[in-house]
């Protein structure tokens, strides 16, 4: 599915957003709103700090300032947290770093206008959701070579202590996991780890 045909299912989203702002009650933060509502997004606001993200939270715009560079948010960088889009208002060294270590895919810049946050959100959604598939995607086949490397090693094991080919080896290990009704992995995993017992 190409970008441009997947653009208007994320702006129909958009209208079920659940978004955290943590910005100051000032002339941006009041234009934030006032956008974030006008596209149809559920916002809550808060400033300076914020220990734990509101259930079901989709987005968090947050001002870099000072108060908040000098801060910790506990849910940043969770398995679970969602993505962060920064206020910037000044470019300087620390702001940039701080922008780094949020990991955010776009900013907005200060002072806030209208044109181009809608652009922000989409793109930080779409870039977020696609960083995600990728990390679900990289565990995945980490996965699946950790259980090949059990088999390896449990079929090696089968092998010297048996005196069995590799093949041998392997249909002595599927008949035991058809036997245990349990995946080959399992049964593979148990070999190893009393193999390294009765080695130690």
């Amino acid at each position: 599915m190409s970008q441009s045909a997947a653009t208007p299912s994320i702006l129909r989203d958009l209208r079920s957003l659940k978004v955290v702002v943590i910005h100051p009650q000032d002339q941006d933060g009041e234009e934030l709103l006032a956008q974030l509502r006008r596209i149809g997004c559920e916002v809550e606001v808060f400033w300076p700090g914020l220990d734990c993200l509101p259930p079901n939270t989709g987005l968090v715009v947050m001002a870099v300032r000072p108060e908040t560079l000098s801060m910790a948010f506990p849910w940043l960088g969770c398995a679970n947290s969602p993505p962060v889009i920064p206020v910037v208002t000044y470019e300087n060294p620390i702001t940039i770093e701080a922008v780094l270590q949020l990991n955010a895919f776009t900013t907005i810049p200060s002072p806030v206008r209208s044109f181009g946050l809608l652009t922000a959100i989409a793109v930080a959604l779409t870039q977020f959701k696609v960083s995600r598939t990728r990390e679900r995607y990289i565990d995945r086949l980490e996965q699946k070579q950790a259980k090949v490397r059990v088999i390896q090693q449990a079929k090696q094991i089968v092998m010297d202590t048996r005196g069995v080919s590799e093949e041998e080896a392997y249909q002595l290990l599927r008949s035991k996991a058809m036997l245990k009704r349990e995946q080959i992995e399992i049964v593979a995993g148990e070999i190893v780890k009393a193999h390294e017992t009765l080695s130690l």
